[in-house]
This record gives C-alpha cells, structure tokens and sequence, in this order.
C-alpha cells in the first residue's frame, strides 16, 4: 500500500529550502464539456432510444385510401456510471515533522488536478477511438463511420475519401453534414457548430476557419466559412486528442455527445484509528458516450 512517510519527502523534514516545485501549474481549461453536452443521472446507467420517424408521404390518387406508416424504435444507447477515485495517505509522524505545512497539506489540491484531467482523457478517448470498429455505439458500428445502419439504408458521418484538414475538406465536411438524413431518409436541420481539432492543427484551423479571405491563396476570394457563419463555435483545441491529423465537427443534433454526471467530485479525509495516518481520497461518478452519431462528422486524415 502507498503510503507517504517522512523518507517520501526527506528534504521537508529540515529548514532552509527555498521552494518546492513541481506541485502547483496553471491548470488548463476543461474542454470535455465544450465538446459534449452535459446532464444529470440519478441511475446506475441512463438509456437514449432512438425513434425513427416517418417516411415520405406517397401520392394519393382520388378516391383511394390513405397509406399508413410506422413510428418504430431504433437502436439503443446505454451510458453506464463509472465511479474514478483516487487518494493518498500520510504518515502522522510526516505531517508532525514537516517543516512546510503547505507540503502535507497540499495533497488535496493534487488529487483533484488528478481527477480533473481524468476526466478530460475519459472523454477524449470517445473520439480517439472514434474509428475503432472495436468500440462501438447503439447502432453496432463505431461513432465515426460510413456505414451507419438505418432504415433508409447506410449512412456516413465521415468523407467518402479520408482527407487531411484544409480548407477544401472542411468545405466537403460542413457540405455532407448539410445533406444528412433521418433515419427515414428524411433531409434534417443539421448545422456545424464548431471544429474540434488536436493541438498540432491549431494554426492551420485558425487559419482557414478566421482568416477574411481564403487561407493560403494570393488571391482575393472570400473565406466562405466564415462569411456564411457556419462554424459560430470557432476552434475547440482539445490537447487530449492523440491523433495528430484527425479532425472533427461538432453539429447542433441533440441527444449525441453526452456528459452524465451521476456524482460530482467529492474529496472525503479522515484518520485510520490504528495507524493514526492521515487519509484522503478523491471520487466521481459519470459516464460519456454518443446516443445519435449525428452530432459530431470527422475523419482520420489521409
């Protein structure tokens, strides 16, 4: 078991040091929950069903019967609460001898940055896997595909032909999302939101998606993305993302990216009676996935 003693910190036990370093950075902006949409749990697991709508109406010739179609269930999605927990235990005799009571007392602030960027990987990992036919949503297939079953047949959240980021491929993006359907085959409101992107695209995304005129040209086109307000959510850069060149779009579908949180970040102390050692520990409870894939188009990159 780990347990901090005086040998974990030897040079707080005597005066004299300067400072210790190390313990305390800057902490970066939470991300997570500028790329998915957040809500509440009270279960141990919450379910999005899906409901297929309608088809087209047929021609109905005079004096005949009207068609009759069916509003059926679609594929489920299960986000199943995840308990993260983390916590560390000090040595009465550490805590007594340390010289620098900042040193034992900042244990605290250790564990939540702990807690804080797990949850930034938890939710990263939906999208670096977001290729994997291993890791799959309600639908059988992974979150990006070109081959999402529906009623209507296949459909695709990626581009025919995985593309590096640029201002022609984020055109052909923000197009197919423009063009997405219904289960039922139906053309739906769909918009583009904002472009989720790793760091290492970060000048290239400011660049096509700010700049007045085309990026990259000598010429004096206009940067149509930013004339037609497709992207009014900018540049979300997401340093968790480990695929260098994937890129994604966030749309406006609701109930797609989703943040549960059945219990909030709680940090609980206490002293074990018989050691007398100090005792804290950092939990939280939620679970992240994808009910309707529609809500985020990306590719890997060529």
């Amino acid at each position: 078991m780990a347990i901090i003693t005086t040998g974990s910190h030897p040079k707080a036990l005597w005066p004299g040091v300067k400072a210790f370093f190390g313990k305390t950075y800057n902490e970066k902006d939470l991300v997570a929950l500028k790329v998915f949409d957040s809500a509440t749990s009270n279960k141990a697991y919450e379910e999005y069903v899906e409901e297929t709508g309608f088809g087209l109406a047929p021609r109905k010739p005079e004096a005949t019967g009207i068609s009759y179609d069916t509003d059926a269930q679609g594929y489920i999605a299960r986000f199943t609460n995840v308990t993260y927990g983390l916590g560390a235990k000090v040595s009465q005799e550490a805590i007594e001898d340390n010289q620098y009571e900042n040193v034992a007392r900042s244990k605290a602030k250790k564990l939540a940055r702990s807690l804080r960027q797990t949850k930034e990987v938890v939710h990263a990992n939906v999208l670096n896997r977001a290729f994997d036919g291993n890791y799959t949503g309600g639908d059988g297939v992974s979150l990006i595909s070109a081959s999402h079953p529906t009623i209507d047949g296949l459909q695709s959240n990626t581009l025919t032909a995985q593309a590096d980021f640029s201002e022609a491929s984020l055109e052909d993006m923000l197009t197919n999302i423009r063009l997405a359907k219904d289960s039922r085959g139906l053309r739906i409101q769909l918009r583009g939101v904002k472009l989720v992107v790793p760091p290492q695209l970060l000048f290239d995304a400011h660049r096509v998606v700010s700049s007045t005129n085309q990026s990259g040209t000598a010429n004096n086109d206009t940067n149509a993305v930013k004339d037609l307000g497709l992207l009014p959510g900018g540049v979300v850069v997401w340093d968790y993302l480990t695929d260098t060149d994937a890129w994604f779009v966030r749309t406006d579908a609701d109930d797609s990216l989703m943040s549960l949180q059945r219990r909030a970040y709680t940090l609980d102390q206490d002293n074990d009676f018989d050691t007398k050692n100090a005792c804290m520990s950092a939990t939280e409870r939620y679970a992240c996935g994808w009910a309707d894939w529609r809500g985020i188009f990306g590719t890997s990159g060529s």
